[in-house]
């Protein structure tokens, strides 16, 4: 499993994660892109957990956004019905493949600017099982995952207190797993409105 922390306040959104990446057949090491932007909206969307159904789940979202009447309400409202109908042949194919069903889970987050409401939001969704219908979440004020490294520390959009908490999170996940799960960089998404910016915070 990787990193995922979200920070949320209605005028700005900050999406963080490692970019360590593992084939999961070979065990080979790679940097991955965990985090992708739908700009034309202001939306991102990141996960941790299953890359390859991370990168499905973009690709339906990205060609949604190109849809006439295309909204991120919308988008928000449909993503667990799309992430439910995409799990199943997923799973089969994961397992066809050899890995443990037990091993396969995913968490996303599909966040930014909302004109309907004026202001930024954020949906968590979570999924390992496709018999049971995915977690969705609307976030408040944010979410750490894992967050138990985090518990009494401050929430904070400085950039020093970002990758300190990343390294953080890498340090438990990789000491709980006894391998190397988390690392890499660190890569933060600051939202505002009419504005996305993506910045490498550097090494875990």
């Amino acid at each position: 499993m990787s990193i995922l922390n979200v920070l949320l306040r209605p005028d700005q959104l900050l999406v963080a994660v490692d970019t360590l990446a593992e084939d999961a057949r070979t065990g080979a090491h790679s940097s991955g892109a965990k985090m992708l932007l739908i700009p034309q909206y202001n939306l991102v969307l990141a996960a941790r957990g299953s890359t390859q159904f991370f990168l499905r789940i973009y690709e339906l979202a990205l060609q949604a956004s190109f849809r006439a009447d295309f909204t991120m309400e919308q988008l928000t409202k449909e993503l667990g019905l799309v992430i439910d109908k995409v799990w199943t042949s997923y799973e089969s194919a994961a397992v066809d493949a050899g890995l443990p069903k037990q091993s396969l889970g995913t968490e996303l987050v599909l966040g930014g600017w909302s004109p309907k409401s004026g202001r930024m939001e954020a949906t968590a969704y979570a999924k390992n099982d496709s018999a049971v219908p995915a977690i969705v979440q609307p976030l408040v004020g944010g979410l750490a995952s894992p967050g138990e490294p985090l518990r009494g520390r401050p929430d904070s959009f400085a950039s020093q207190d970002i990758l300190a908490a990343a390294r953080l999170q890498a340090n438990y996940l990789n000491e709980q797993t006894g391998g190397k799960v988390a690392g890499g960089y660190v890569l933060a998404g600051f939202l505002q409105k009419g504005q996305a910016v993506v910045k490498d915070l550097g090494p875990i």
